[in-house]
C-alpha cells in the first residue's frame, strides 16, 4: 500500500477524553475536540514494524490543514508514559492545557491544535511513574540555540536548484572516480573576530567555502555533525536532536541553502552521522518516557564507558525506524550526497572498550552485536534503494571483514571505509626521525597487503590534530624546513597511494597549532611563503589527481598498482606505479624520505620513452630546495627492479616525485 493510500484507511482507536478544548493566550481558537487523529492505521502498523521510512512526516510537529482547520499536528512515541501533553508559550507551559491522546498499543500520543502557527516553542510534558518530566521532541525539525532546549515548530519553504547535480549523481560510480574530501568543522573554519569571535552562519560560509574548496581542488566537503547538540566541545558527536540542524548557524533552510550552493559549484556534501550513541542530557532522548526507551536498560549493553553516553537499542523496531528514517531524512530533505557513519566499531562489538564482566555475550556466546550488524545492513540497503547515488561511509577501526562489500555478498553494505590502519602506520613512519625510519619501513608497505580488501578512504581527520596530539606539521621531526618538507612529502605520497583522500581543514596549509573548536583557523599564516607553498601543493595534487585516472580508476583493484622498489629501507626510498587499466597509462611515484640528496639513483621502468615529471614536492614553488626538479627523464635499455628499462634520477631530500608514463 502506498503512503498516500495509507492515509485513507480507518482511523486508529484512541483513548477517550484525552483531548482538550483550550483557547490560546492571544485568543486564537484551540478547539481540539471532535478531530480525528492525523496518523492512520497504516502509519502505526509500519512504525511498529520499524518500516515507516517517512515517519518524520508523521511524528514531531507539522503545520497542516486538518479537517478544514489550520494548525499544528503533534505526535510523539512514549509507550510507557501515563499521560503526555504539549506545552509551550502558547499555553503558559502548563501541562493540563493540551493533553494528548494515546493511539492504542502503538505507544504514540497525538494532538492537533488548531490556530497554532510556525515558530512556536514547545516541549512534551510526560507523566511517568516517578512524576512529570519535560522533553524536547525527538523529531523536532528545529531547536533553540543552546543552551536553550525547546523545540520550534518549523516548516521548510526552501526550493533546491541542484537538479542537474542530483541527476548526474545517480549515474556515478564513486569508487571509480576521483574523490578528495575537505573535512570541515563549520563553527571554527572562519570566525568573525570583529563581532565577538562568532562563527559564520550557514549562508555566510556558503560562498566563501565554495570558492576556497574550488580553488583548492577538493571534490567534496565533509562536515562534522551539524545536528543539534547541547555541548559545543563534543563537535556535534553527542546529538540531542537528530532531525534538527544546529541552530547555532541559522535555520534548517539556511543549511539547505549551503548544501545547494555547494552543489551548484560542483562540490559534493557529506555529513558525519552518529547512530552509535547519544548523550544523557535530561531534556533529550535519555530515559525519554521515564524508562529506557531508545537505549538498553542494562548498562552492559546500554551505556558507553568511554563517552558517558547511552547506546541505542538496535533490536527495538521503533528505534531502528527512528535511525533509518533519520538517515533518509538528511539524504532526501537536505540533498546530502552521503553520510559518514561515526564509531561503527563501537556498534559491532559487545565488548568494545569493556573489561571482562562488563559486557553481555550474544545468543551464540560471541562478542558480535548481532542487532547492530542487522541494523547496519538494513540501513545501507534502504538508503541505497531510496537515494540512488548517495554514499554511506564507515569509520570502522578494526579488521571487521567486508565492511564496504554489498549485503548480498556477505558485507555490511557501506560504499567506503576509512583506512585507519594506513593512517596510523603512515603517521608512525613520518613521525619517526629519518635516522630510524629504516626500522619502520614496513609501516609504509604493509598497507598494500590489504589495500584492495575494501573500498578505502585515506583519512587525516580532525581526530589526529586534537587532544594534545599536535598539528600535522608539528608531528613531523626536525627543524622548520624539515617539518614542512616531511609534510609535503607525506601529502605527495598520500595522493599517489591507492584510496580516496580526506584532509581536515588547516592541514592543507600547515597550521602550526593544534585545532580547537573555539578559534578560527590561522588564515594569517598564508601570508608566509612556507605555508602558502603547502596550499599550492595541495592545489596541484588535487588538480593532477583529478586529471589522471591512473590515480583513482582502480583504487580497489590490484591491477591499478605495482611495486618497483619496495625494500630499500636503508635509504628510505619507495617507488611504485599507479596504472589505469582502461588505458594502460601509468604514473611513477618516487618517495625519498631521508634528508640526504642522492644522485644517480636508478629506478626500473616498464617502457622505453620519455617520462615527464609532473610533481616534485621539493620544488621551489612549494618553498622547497629545488633538488631533483627536471622536465623529464628518459628510459634506457638497462634492466632494473625486474623491468626492462630504467633511468638514473636525483633523489631530493624528504620529497615525493611523480612521473607521467611514456606514451
Amino acid at each position: 500500500m502506498s503512503h498516500k493510500k495509507a492515509q485513507k484507511v480507518r482511523s486508529p482507536r484512541v483513548s477517550k477524553g484525552a483531548v482538550s478544548n483550550e483557547a490560546l493566550p492571544d485568543g486564537r481558537a484551540s478547539d481540539t475536540s471532535g478531530l480525528s487523529p492525523t496518523l492512520g492505521e497504516m502509519d502505526l502498523h509500519l512504525f511498529g514494524e520499524g518500516k515507516h521510512e517517512r515517519i518524520y512526516e508523521k511524528l514531531g510537529a507539522h503545520v497542516i490543514t486538518h479537517e478544514g482547520k489550520r494548525g499544528v499536528a503533534f505526535a510523539v512515541w512514549a509507550p510507557n508514559a501515563k499521560s503526555v501533553s504539549v506545552v509551550g508559550d502558547f499555553n503558559g507551559w502548563k501541562s493540563e492545557k493540551h493533553s494528548m491522546r494515546s493511539l492504542g498499543s502503538s505507544g504514540i500520543w497525538e494532538l492537533f491544535i488548531p490556530g497554532l502557527r510556525e515558530g512556536e516553542l514547545y516541549k512534551y510534558a510526560i507523566r511517568t511513574r516517578r512524576g512529570e518530566i519535560f522533553k524536547a521532541d525527538p523529531y523536532a525539525f528545529m531547536m533553540q540555540v543552546p543552551p536553550d532546549t525547546s523545540a520550534i515548530v518549523y516548516k521548510s519553504r526552501y526550493k533546491f536548484h541542484d537538479r542537474a547535480w542530483i541527476t548526474k549523481r545517480t549515474k556515478r560510480q564513486a569508487w571509480r572516480e576521483p574523490f578528495s574530501i575537505y573535512e570541515v568543522h563549520l563553527g571554527s573554519w572562519r570566525r568573525i573576530t570583529e563581532d565577538g569571535n562568532r562563527p559564520l552562519t550557514y549562508r555566510e560560509i556558503a560562498p566563501l567555502l565554495a570558492d576556497y574548496v574550488l580553488q583548492s581542488g577538493f571534490t567534496h566537503v565533509e562536515f562534522l555533525p551539524l545536528k543539534e547538540h547541547p555541548y559545543g566541545p563534543s563537535w556535534g558527536y553527542q546529538v540531542s536532536a537528530y532531525f534538527a540542524p544546529s541552530a547555532r548557524y541559522g535555520t534548517p533552510d539556511d543549511f539547505r541553502f549551503l548544501i545547494d550552493h555547494l552543489h551548484k559549484a560542483g562540490i559534493g556534501v557529506i555529513m558525519d552521522w552518529v547512530p552509535a550513541h547519544f548523550p544523557k542530557d535530561a531534556f533529550a532522548l535519555a530515559r525519554f518516557d521515564g524508562t529506557a526507551l531508545y537505549e538498553h536498560e542494562d548498562p552492559r549493553k546500554g551505556e558507553h564507558p568511554d563517552w558517558g553516553t547511552y547506546i541505542f537499542n538496535y533490536g527495538r523496531n521503533e528505534v531502528r525506524n527512528f535511525l533509518i528514517a533519520n538517515a533518509l531524512y538528511w539524504l532526501r530533505e537536505f540533498h546530502l550526497d552521503g553520510l559518514r557513519v561515526d564509531a561503527v566499531a563501537s556498534m559491532l562489538y559487545l565488548d568494545y572498550s569493556r573489561k571482562e564482566g562488563e559486557w553481555v555475550a550474544n545468543e551464540f556466546g560471541g562478542r558480535e552485536n548481532l542487532e547492530a550488524i542487522s541494523f547496519l545492513k538494513e540501513l545501507n540497503e534502504v538508503t541505497h534503494r531510496e537515494c540512488p547515488g548517495t554514499l554511506m561511509i564507515a569509520e570502522e577501526s578494526t579488521a571487521w571483514p567486508a565492511v564496504s562489500h554489498p549485503v548480498y555478498a556477505g558485507g555490511l553494505g557501506f560504499d567506503f571505509k576509512w583506512n585507519m590502519g594506513w593512517m596510523h602506520d603512515t603517521l608512525k613512519y613520518f613521525q619517526t626521525d629519518p635516522l630510524f625510519r629504516g626500522g619502520n619501513h614496513n609501516a609504509l608497505t604493509f598497507g598494500l597487503l590489504y589495500a584492495w580488501s575494501e573500498n578505502f578512504i585515506l583519512p587525516f581527520s580532525h581526530d589526529e590534530v586534537v587532544h594534545m596530539k599536535g598539528s600535522l606539521v608539528n608531528k613531523m621531526p626536525g627543524d622548520e624546513w624539515q617539518k614542512f618538507a616531511n609534510l609535503r612529502a607525506l601529502f605527495g605520497y598520500m595522493w599517489a597511494h591507492p584510496g580516496k583522500k580526506l584532509l581536515f581543514m588547516g592541514c592543507e596549509f600547515g597550521q602550526w597549532r593544534e585545532w580547537t573548536e573555539t578559534e578560527s583557523l590561522d588564515w594569517h599564516l598564508l601570508q608566509t611563503p612556507i605555508h602558502k607553498g603547502v596550499l599550492k601543493l595541495i592545489q596541484d595534487l588535487n588538480r593532477l589527481y583529478t586529471q589522471h585516472p591512473e590515480l583513482w580508476e582502480a583504487d580497489s583493484d590490484a591491477s591499478g598498482f605495482s611495486w618497483i622498489e619496495v625494500d630499500n629501507a636503508g635509504e628510505n626510498v619507495i617507488v611504485f606505479r599507479r596504472i589505469a587499466p582502461s588505458t594502460g597509462k601509468e604514473i611513477i611515484c618516487v618517495g625519498k624520505f631521508s634528508p640526504i640528496v642522492r644522485e644517480g639513483h636508478r629506478i626500473g621502468l616498464a617502457r622505453k620513452g620519455t617520462y615527464k615529471q609532473i610533481l616534485n614536492t621539493d620544488s621551489e614553488k612549494y618553498c622547497g630546495g629545488g633538488f631533483g626538479v627536471v622536465r623529464s627523464i628518459k628510459a634506457e635499455k638497462i634492466p632494473s627492479h625486474g623491468l626492462d628499462y630504467s633511468a638514473g634520477i636525483t633523489l631530493p631530500p624528504l620529497a615525493t616525485m611523480w612521473f607521467e608514463g611514456a606514451g
